[in-house]
């Protein structure tokens, strides 16, 4: 069972992202606080859950939050500041829309971008040890891969529906035979490196 907060009598809010190591789409971010009494013993890192498992806990997760909220920073967004400070930027966007300000927030990861008059603490592998976090983390992936379904039927060819974005050999061999899109991320490596023997 993963621990329900970090400090009793407190709001905290959970928060994690999506899609940091994607090579197309936005990336995404989900702050969640829950009840300080909340139970669920199948909430964990969405990394160790089943796609099913992950979607049968969204509606769990949104119906007994106390609030929650998603942001995203488009590929555009991503190119111009990188892709570790969008995923800060991400998360400030679902932080400063969630309905109930929290009083400390509970990063997932090293490293985050204070947010103005909230005190912080990143948790490394906190989506394995925190509710809240775990509970970020499958809103924000979960919505994330609604994303890149979608835009699976505009580009077919890049296999978004089964890769996400991520960069399989079948996505990097798309790039190659079809070039990219306007939700390509171009400051990525986008095809492997070979080594020129000419």
């Amino acid at each position: 069972m993963l621990l329900q907060y970090k400090n009793k009598n407190v709001i905290e809010a959970g928060c994690d992202e999506a899609g940091r190591g994607c090579l197309a789409g936005a990336v995404y971010a989900a702050a969640v606080i829950l009840p300080p009494d909340f139970e669920c013993e199948a909430l964990n890192d969405s990394k160790k859950l089943t796609e099913k498992q992950r979607y049968a806990l969204r509606p769990l997760i949104e119906k007994e939050a106390i609030a929650w909220a998603i942001g995203t920073v488009s590929p555009e967004e991503i190119d111009k500041i990188n892709i570790l400070n969008a995923s800060f930027l991400a998360m400030h966007r679902a932080i400063k829309q969630l309905s109930v300000q929290p009083q400390c927030l509970l990063i997932d990861g090293n490293r985050f971008k204070p947010y103005p008059g909230i005190m912080h603490y990143c948790e490394i592998k906190g989506d394995g040890r925190y509710l809240s976090i775990a509970a970020a983390s499958i809103l924000a992936k979960t919505y994330r891969d609604d994303y890149m379904n979608n835009l699976h039927n505009q580009y077919p060819q890049y296999k978004w529906n089964e890769n996400k974005g991520y960069p399989t050999k079948a996505h990097r061999t798309a790039i190659r035979e079809f070039g990219t899109t306007p939700y390509h991320r171009m400051t990525f490596q986008l095809l492997e490196r070979q080594l020129d023997l000419f």
